[in-house]
């Protein structure tokens, strides 16, 4: 994976914060930052989300993750920025948001039984300073189910909007039968251990003074 240059954190925590940005128009990110308690704008980066050649799905989730709070940064130099992607993978396939019922279909009948890895990442950035970013993965054993279960499934939760095609924090929780992470928040998409220890690092004070 790619090594990002980074500010020590001693060198970012006496920056006086004055905003804070989500560089991501996606609700369930917007849903998990919410639970910190931080006022916060958001302002989706509109990037080419294309993977790179032989590009792993570790190394397009981070990638992915800061180009998205750099591009804000650069419109908001004085913010602090956070950027995040979720790329779902399974036997070396990169599963991306299907856009559309049959091919959530498609995505969840291949991953039927077998493994996935949802790769969760979260970087922050403040002007041309990187703060920091992070790949956290979860791993999903996916239960054995027969298409029309996989359909019936898709057809109430649209999770066309997921990568993977699977929404854990509903009714998508019943096509897994084993989650194993060390952030029980990534997989939905905003891993928040994460987030605290490098808006932290940034500054941002996320409990107390």
């Amino acid at each position: 994976m790619p090594q990002w240059p980074a500010t020590h954190p001693s060198k970012a925590a006496n920056i006086k914060v004055t905003e804070l940005i989500l560089a991501s128009g996606s609700r369930y990110r917007r849903e998990m930052l919410s639970r910190l308690g931080l006022p916060f704008s958001i302002q989706a980066a509109d990037i080419d989300e294309t993977p790179a050649p032989e590009e792993i799905g570790a190394e397009l989730a981070g990638r992915l993750g800061l180009e998205k709070a750099v591009r804000i940064a650069r419109e908001h130099p004085a913010a602090v920025v956070i950027g995040s992607d979720q790329v779902a993978e399974c036997h070396g396939r990169i599963l991306g948001k299907p856009g559309a019922i049959d091919k959530a279909i498609e995505q969840l009948m291949f991953c039927n039984g077998h493994e996935v890895c949802f790769h969760s990442s979260v970087a922050v950035v403040r002007g041309q300073q990187i703060i920091g970013r992070e790949v956290v993965p979860t791993r999903v054993k996916m239960r054995v189910m027969d298409e029309a279960r996989i359909r019936a499934y898709v057809m109430r939760e649209k999770p066309i909007d997921c990568a993977g095609a699977m929404k854990s924090e509903a009714l998508g929780i019943a096509l897994a039968a084993a989650i194993s992470s060390d952030d029980p928040t990534a997989l939905i998409g905003l891993p928040l251990i994460a987030t605290v220890s490098l808006l932290e690092a940034a500054g941002v004070s996320v409990i107390g003074p």
